[in-house]
């Protein structure tokens, strides 16, 4: 079996030593860096990324934001999923880390299951996007982009109102797109849907 990587960028040392410890115990392998530019100096500039590694990032650091480490690693090519750990007043940012293809963002203090689930979504999404998923592939095939974005959204569990927000659109426009999403694929209810998001369709 292979064992999932996380890549931890934090300023807070007490926040980034109690993270590491949790994701360890929950079977994870970890390293963690004090900042973005030594996250990006210790990882090797010729990977782009592959299915068993995540970045966790904090998205307000000294120095190097977690926002200018995202465009950062676009444009080395690298493709890490990322997952973005979040002061409440940061929601914004947040939301616009997303637009440019973050997975998920948390806000802290967040629980132990939480970032857990938030990683192994991650890690799925990416993992089906590089492989074949088989069926659930057909389906998702049969979803326009925007549909696509707003699916992508609620398996990283975003409420209609944070979907509406990262993709500049109404509340009552997300609502119809999920109706539409989900008579395309077939499905009922949203563990269903997860399942085919998911590639286990």
């Amino acid at each position: 079996m292979t064992v999932t990587r996380v890549y931890l960028v934090d300023d807070n040392d007490g926040f980034r030593d109690s993270t590491a410890w949790l994701l360890e115990t929950a079977g994870f392998e970890v390293e963690s860096f004090a900042s973005g530019a030594a996250f990006l100096e210790a990882y090797a500039g010729n990977r782009h990324g592959d299915a068993s590694e995540c970045l966790v990032s904090d998205i307000r650091m000294p120095e190097m934001s977690g926002l200018q480490l995202q465009d950062e690693l676009g444009r080395r090519g690298i493709q890490l999923p990322l997952v973005f750990v979040t002061a409440h007043g940061d929601v914004p940012l947040a939301v616009e880390a997303m637009r440019k293809g973050a997975s998920n963002f948390l806000e802290k203090p967040f629980s132990e299951q939480a970032l857990v689930d938030a990683l192994r979504t991650a890690l799925a999404n990416a993992r089906n996007r590089g492989s074949g998923g088989g069926m659930a592939n057909e389906l998702l095939a049969k979803l326009s982009p925007r549909e696509r974005q707003v699916l992508d959204l609620v398996v990283a569990s975003k409420p209609n109102k944070i979907i509406a927000d990262i993709l500049g659109i109404s509340i009552k426009t997300v609502e119809l797109h999920r109706a539409n999403m989900m008579g395309k694929l077939g499905v009922r209810s949203l563990p269903e849907l997860m399942k085919v998001a998911l590639g286990h369709g």
